[in-house]
């Protein structure tokens, strides 16, 4: 503040002539106000408030208040997706590479300097591919690397060396202890389709399934999860559509991935018959649905596929699934394209909420990335790692806080791209050659940014609902410091970012806790050091924040 006191120490006439020199050399002074001497007094003085209050503002301590018994939701895990480039990384990358990738994905432990070896996923996405790899050309799909193998041979026998790369990381996964698989499929096999392909080449919405298949189809994606069970690896839920409100059609070779839309009449017979055939072999492995491509078709729109949570968790609903013995009770929706703008931010996943509580259905996030343009915030040119990070990170701050997410999960790992800029799809940037057999690596300030979540908000903590003393709205917030806290009975976890450029100091006011034992901070910047870095902290006041900075801080507590 020594800067604001050294203002007032300037003489007031001084001070004034000094002001409007400097707003003169910017052209802000009409020629008019400088020919009134009380207006140009007036401005200069509106102009000093302003920045006297903007310098308190930053000086001020924020009082963020945590009552260890105010709970919300209970976190069921943190995942991610592993599409696509798993499969020729996992098959044909050397071990060194490929481990050490795993290890940056599952590994909960810590080197000898106190840094995360990895972010600990608590859940893993595994794609069941659609036989399109097979096809080759003829599959359609443009890109080879995004054509996926199919276990299921034309001749209706199985091949269980299929999809080796992708195997490789479930397997590891499991190694780690990641607490939840997720098996989930982009498309039927291209035996059961209705044009013999992995996506459609007409639009014209229908689910892509031949009606007589229903039944061929629950049951492969049965025989899959149970197979893999006999070998050890226990798939804990299975999806068996994937944003069924987007066409999935182009031209016959110009395709870039599998896909099939599916209206809700589909969605519930498909869900009926693999609720059967579940059953029929004894697996406890529960359906997730509906995997809806926006969080707005979970509870408005009146299309094929709209109003999900009401169409599927309503009792009065046709579609009604919630009394299906192998159904998981949530509802799972993906937050692309609903990410342009706070206000937007802030009112899609205020109604998510609500109509989530109307129809007592937890929510999963099971899918985001980048996608659209809403990380640039009105920005031009390339964006940085940094600024990429701290939107993932406000993203899954909004998904937890605003909307109660149980669960969050990114699309995608790994793809290729600069590890600088734009980092807008993948947590590692890939260099690789064209059908991914060789290449290296570089991680990005994503996988920190998902890993303050992941890595130390563990499966069975609780939200601690919190609250602020500078009195801001969840939209003016979006863009201040952001902070949310998680709670088991020997931990408490903070999450902070500060999405603004200056330094901020926040004080953390916990009541409920009679002992802090230990506190640990790990810290996040544009430094090339400062990936989950450990910093000391021996108080929970006056904390300082970097600026464009993520923080979490780990309480070891007894309530």
């Amino acid at each position: 503040m020594w800067v604001t006191y050294a203002f007032f120490a300037i003489g007031k006439a001084f001070f004034y002539k000094v002001c409007i020199t400097i707003l003169y050399s910017m052209n802000f002074i009409p020629e008019v106000i400088l020919f009134k001497k009380h207006l140009v007094k007036s401005v200069v003085a509106g102009c000093f408030a302003y920045l006297f209050t903007s310098l308190n503002v930053v000086g001020q301590t924020t009082i963020f208040t945590i009552d260890v018994k105010n709970t919300a939701q209970t976190i069921e895990n943190f995942g991610a997706s592993g599409a696509w480039f798993s499969e020729g990384i996992g098959k044909y990358w050397p071990d060194e590479k490929k481990e050490r990738m795993a290890e940056l994905l599952f590994s909960k432990g810590f080197d000898a300097h106190g840094n995360p070896n990895g972010i600990g996923l608590s859940a893993w996405r595994f794609n069941i591919g659609g036989g399109t790899a097979e096809q080759g050309d003829s599959s359609g799909i443009a890109t080879a690397v995004k054509r996926v193998e199919g276990f299921l041979l034309p001749n209706g026998t199985y091949d269980w060396s299929k999809q080796q790369g992708y195997m490789w990381f479930v397997k590891k996964a499991a190694n780690y202890g990641v607490k939840d698989l997720i098996a989930f499929s982009n498309t039927p096999p291209v035996q059961f389709t209705k044009n013999g392909l992995g996506f459609k080449t007409q639009k014209d919405f229908e689910a892509n399934l031949s009606a007589d298949k229903f039944d061929d189809y629950a049951g492969f994606l049965a025989t899959v999860i149970a197979r893999f069970k006999k070998e050890g690896i226990k798939f804990n839920y299975v999806s068996p559509v994937n944003e069924p409100q987007w066409d999935w059609s182009n031209v016959f070779g110009r395709m870039n991935q599998e896909g099939s839309p599916w209206h809700n009449k589909d969605i519930y017979k498909i869900t009926t018959h693999l609720d059967s055939a579940l059953s029929a072999k004894r697996l406890n492995t529960k359906i997730l649905l509906p995997e809806a491509a926006m969080l707005t078709a979970l509870y408005e729109g009146r299309g094929h596929a709209s109003r999900q949570i009401n169409n599927f968790f309503s009792p009065d609903s046709p579609f009604y699934v919630g009394k299906l013995k192998n159904i998981k009770q949530v509802v799972a929706g993906h937050s692309y394209f609903t990410d342009n703008g706070d206000t937007n931010i802030v009112t899609v996943r205020s109604k998510v909420r609500d109509t989530a509580l109307k129809y007592k259905i937890p929510f999963w996030q099971s899918e985001y990335s980048m996608l659209g343009d809403g990380y640039k915030e009105g920005r031009k040119g390339r964006i940085s790692a940094i600024d990429c990070a701290l939107f993932l990170s406000k993203i899954i701050y909004h998904d937890l806080v605003i909307a109660n997410a149980t669960a969050w999960q990114l699309w995608n790992v790994w793809e290729p791209g600069n590890p600088q800029f734009d980092t807008r799809y993948y947590l590692i940037a890939l260099k690789s050659n064209p059908l991914n057999t060789e290449g290296d690596f570089t991680i990005t300030k994503n996988l920190w940014s998902l890993g303050h979540f992941s890595r130390f908000i563990r499966p069975g903590m609780q939200r601690i609902v919190t609250s602020r003393g500078d009195g801001l709205s969840d939209i003016q917030a979006a863009q201040d410091v952001m902070l949310s806290a998680f709670g088991s009975r020997t931990q408490t976890v903070i999450v902070a970012i500060n999405y603004t450029s200056a330094h901020r100091t926040i004080t953390l006011d916990l009541k409920g806790i009679k002992k802090l034992r230990l506190i640990k901070q790990f810290v996040t910047t544009a430094d090339a050091s400062d990936n989950l870095k450990p910093y000391p902290l021996n108080t929970i006041d006056n904390i300082t924040l970097k600026p464009r900075s993520l923080v979490t801080i780990v309480i070891e507590n007894k309530q």
